[in-house]
């Protein structure tokens, strides 16, 4: 029997906003790949200032921070502090915290010589060319956006910060006229939106921003150590789950020894059906800087718990010289609260002008 037409309609209309999502995913991944002749582009990326840096941060984004600021001219790399307040933060712990990434930021090898790293809230562009892009942006665009989607049912509503949180995001990106965003396949959905608002605004006052491509991180993604089906995270209740970039060795070899795996004594690398012994597989090759096959070659012969050790082995070999200069670094604030503000002052150079040429175009000014 034949499906009523408006069956086959819904249906064909699935399928197209599937198709132009997955389409959109792989412009967004061969912009990625493209090269970029030497001397051209800019990258700009954030991180919050929620806590130190845990593994999966450091190999997922700081690691590929810190080899970006070589290969492009432009590099800027904020404090998100105003993403941060989408959540109840104390004042003393924010400003605490925001200190601690810049010695974080600082000691796994970002320099402040040839990246510009800055506190967002202190230049004031992001806000007020959000507000202007709010004013460009539909509420259900915002409604099926995987921030809002899983956030808002996490808090049972969630805040309109929480809701606008991309159009900022996309302000802090197109502020600086960026044309290159690092992200992971997750937040591609969210540099969609700075792409379309770009596009907007070009096509409504005249072309000013360009469309920012992805830098998709070729690094795959660190695992709980306690549920390796989920992301490591700052936030896991179980503080055997996450490995921080200042824990001490003594405090890695615990974690990685308590690590989930499973029954069989063997090393493979199958994420699919062994997730805990691949997770730490991922771990071993990526701090080691080694293949995944190597990783699984170094582990023949070797069960399960005895490769715990030379995975502990080669973390506590990458994050003891971290720790150990965050530790430095914290001891000299009125050096972080320097770095900050020189930052914001080459922040502020860039985003000024941009600014002003918005507010002509939009009308605000003559």
């Amino acid at each position: 029997m034949a499906l009523p037409v408006r069956t086959n309609l819904r249906r064909l209309l699935r399928f197209i906003q599937k198709f132009h999502s997955s389409e959109r995913f792989l412009c967004a991944a061969a912009r990625a790949d493209k090269k970029e002749p030497p001397g051209s582009g800019r990258v700009f990326s954030g991180i919050q200032p929620t806590g130190v840096p845990h593994l999966g941060n450091y190999l997922g984004a700081l690691e590929n921070w810190v080899a970006l600021q070589h290969q492009y001219p432009s590099v800027l790399y904020s404090i998100v502090d105003l993403h941060s307040i989408t959540v109840p933060q104390d004042p003393a712990q924010l400003r605490t915290n925001i200190v601690d990434m810049a010695a974080s930021l600082l000691a796994c090898g970002i320099d402040p010589e040839r990246a510009i790293l800055f506190q967002q809230s202190q230049v004031s562009e992001h806000t007020e060319l959000s507000w202007i892009f709010s004013c460009l942006t539909s509420m259900p665009r915002l409604r099926h956006l995987p921030q809002w989607k899983m956030k808002s049912k996490q808090k049972n509503e969630g805040s309109v910060g929480l809701y606008t949180y991309p159009v900022l995001q996309a302000a802090d990106i197109l502020l600086y006229k960026s044309t290159h965003v690092p992200v992971g396949e997750d937040q591609i959905q969210h540099l969609e939106l700075a792409q379309d608002l770009a596009r907007m605004f070009n096509n409504r006052y005249g072309v000013l921003f360009p469309e920012p491509g992805a830098l998709l991180s070729s690094t795959r993604k660190v695992k709980s150590l306690r549920d390796p089906s989920a992301k490591m995270s700052k936030s896991d209740s179980q503080t055997m789950a996450t490995i921080t970039i200042t824990d001490s060795p003594d405090d890695i070899a615990l974690k990685v020894r308590r690590a989930v795996t499973d029954f069989t004594s063997e090393v493979t690398f199958d994420p699919e059906t062994r997730p805990g012994v691949s997770n730490l597989v991922t771990i071993h090759s990526a701090m080691a800087k080694i293949s995944v096959e190597e990783a699984v070659a170094q582990a023949r012969g070797l069960d399960t718990g005895a490769y715990k050790g030379l995975v502990t082995e080669a973390v506590i070999q990458r994050l003891t010289p971290i720790r150990e200069e965050i530790e430095r670094l914290r001891s000299d604030r009125a050096y972080l609260e320097g770095v900050l503000a020189q930052g914001t002052r080459r922040a502020r150079e860039l985003a000024a002008p941009v600014l002003k040429e918005v507010r002509q175009r939009v009308g605000f000014t003559e």
